[in-house]
């Protein structure tokens, strides 16, 4: 027998999958873990407990669980949350904790002065992208100014992906969709690491190797063998962002195609037949050489929904909680009773692309219950969804194709609400393990086990939420975005207090 292995490293959770040459799932293996806020704005993972700790304990778990034999591992793959920031010393262990995607935010700064220096629209032209608390490179310049005993050590900058692979095979590398995410030092049409914008920030020679997704990165090492119990030699491919495992996962891949991950936040992938160039949005090389991606995504979003457990819901067990508030946000109305709720709880990032931008429940009386507060939880993130959605349509893109996928898909409200709200039909497919097991799926591509094309039949379709038309909705829609903007400044005056 053949197997693939696909590891994936979230914000709260790491998962992996053991799978078989036909995409039958043969083992799973979960391990939580903690989003450290040492301050606000901030948001760092420890790279060996969070990231390798957990690889090496799933990679465990699933040999023992399965009775597969390593050698019978043809390939593996990985992806972690993205972009992520850390140095490294010489010899590649970490001089810090890492540096989390955009709902860590402590760059607002260089990302201000970064784009007065260069200019927008001359960053537009180079990297597709707007710098943002998404961004890598500012995140490093903040690296050199605020932590000069670091920098001073740092050999090189990974993301946690190729963390993951260095500590796997001894390869530095990254693939070209994570690092479009390190605007302003890559350029989008050349496709290769860039000092044209600035060399204020990081050389070449400290950036990792660029390859795409599926080829072969390297091969598990003797070191790597004995912590994980794989098989020496074993090929592992470059790897890539969860997200963009995730959409793999339930087949994103035609132009139009639209992945909406319902996870830790909200994030959006579409596959374009062309670079959509919109600063409200996210522009990368899509994991395959001529095929483009835009993506999008809230700052937070299933985190909310844990937020509010572990403040609102104490009395209630881990096990019984969410059942229990998904219970009572059912018997509140649609529109939660005239409730809004803004989901900033970081920030935003698309399409407002707001650090300082504030959470807030607004319309509170005293005939409101707990039920109405999570419905609005669940409304208001999918409020921030469909703002993403209307960009979409407003650049000239609207989804041709909703996919839907990740833990949020068993909350039935959140799903039918972002539908309702946003107006579109949402496919889910039978397996919404997500990022794993589109590892598991791309490392099968990597070594000839399965074309692109194979993943409608390892992950076929289970069913389709239709939206409805509810009045409420298109009234709050409306609302949720004046809030907002009539909120703007007294949440700027409160980030500085």
């Amino acid at each position: 027998m053949a197997y693939t292995l696909g590891i994936d490293i979230g914000t709260f959770e790491s998962k992996g999958v053991l799978v078989d040459g036909e995409g039958k799932i043969v083992a799973t293996a979960a391990r939580p873990h903690e989003m450290l806020v040492p301050q606000p704005g901030w948001a760092e993972h420890r790279a060996d407990e969070d990231w390798w700790g957990d690889f090496v304990f799933i990679t465990r778990e699933l040999l023992g669980a399965s009775n597969v034999s390593s050698n019978d591992i043809k390939a593996i793959a990985t992806s972690a949350i993205g972009p992520c920031m850390l140095p490294v010393d010489p010899d590649g262990q970490p001089l810090m904790n890492g540096v989390l995607y955009g709902v860590d935010t402590r760059s607002e700064r260089e990302i201000a002065e970064l784009t007065n220096q260069i200019g927008e629209n001359r960053i537009m032209k180079v990297c597709g992208n707007a710098l943002t608390s998404q961004s890598v490179g500012p995140k490093i310049l903040w690296l050199q100014r605020n932590r000069p005993e670091i920098w001073a050590q740092t050999a090189r900058i990974l993301t946690s992906t190729s963390y993951l692979t260095f500590k796997l095979t001894g390869e530095y590398v990254i693939d070209h969709y994570t690092a479009a995410n390190f605007s302003p030092i890559y350029d989008v049409n050349q496709l290769n690491w860039t000092d044209e914008l600035t060399a204020e920030i990081a050389g070449p020679n400290m950036l990792p190797r660029l390859m795409w997704s599926t080829e072969i990165a390297g091969h598990v090492t003797p070191e790597a063998a004995v912590e994980t119990g794989l098989a020496v030699g074993t090929p592992v491919t470059c790897g890539t962002i969860d997200a963009a495992a995730e959409a793999v996962s339930v087949g994103t891949q035609a132009a139009g195609d639209m992945m909406m991950m319902y996870g830790s936040t909200i994030f959006i992938i579409q596959v374009t037949d062309s670079p959509v160039r919109d600063p409200r949005l996210w522009y990368a090389p899509w994991l395959f050489p001529g095929s483009h991606a835009s993506m999008a995504g809230l700052a937070t979003s299933g985190t909310l929904t844990h937020w509010f457990r572990d403040h609102f819901a104490k009395e209630l067990t881990r096990e019984n909680a969410f059942p229990i508030l998904a219970k009572e946000a059912a018997a509140s109305a649609p529109g939660s009773n005239g409730l809004l709720f803004l989901p900033y709880f970081s920030g935003e990032r698309t399409p407002i692309h707001d650090p300082k931008a504030k959470g807030t429940f607004f319309g509170l009386d005293l005939t409101h219950t707990r039920g109405d507060l999570y419905r609005a939880v669940l409304e208001g993130i999918a409020n921030g969804t469909a703002h993403v959605v209307e960009t979409y349509r407003d650049v000239g893109h609207p989804p041709v194709r909703v996919l839907a996928v990740g833990g949020g898909t068993k909350n039935e409200i959140w799903l039918q609400a972002t539908s309702d709200i946003a107006q579109v039909p949402q496919v889910v497919c039978e397996k919404t393990i997500g990022a794993s097991f589109g590892d598991a799926f791309l490392a099968a591509c990597a070594v000839g086990m399965a074309r692109p094309k194979d993943i409608d039949r390892w992950n076929p379709i289970d069913r389709l939420v239709q939206p409805q038309k509810h009045a409420v909705y298109e009234r709050q829609y409306l609302l949720f975005k004046d809030l907002y903007q009539s909120t703007r400044h007294i949440a700027s005056a409160l980030g500085r207090a």
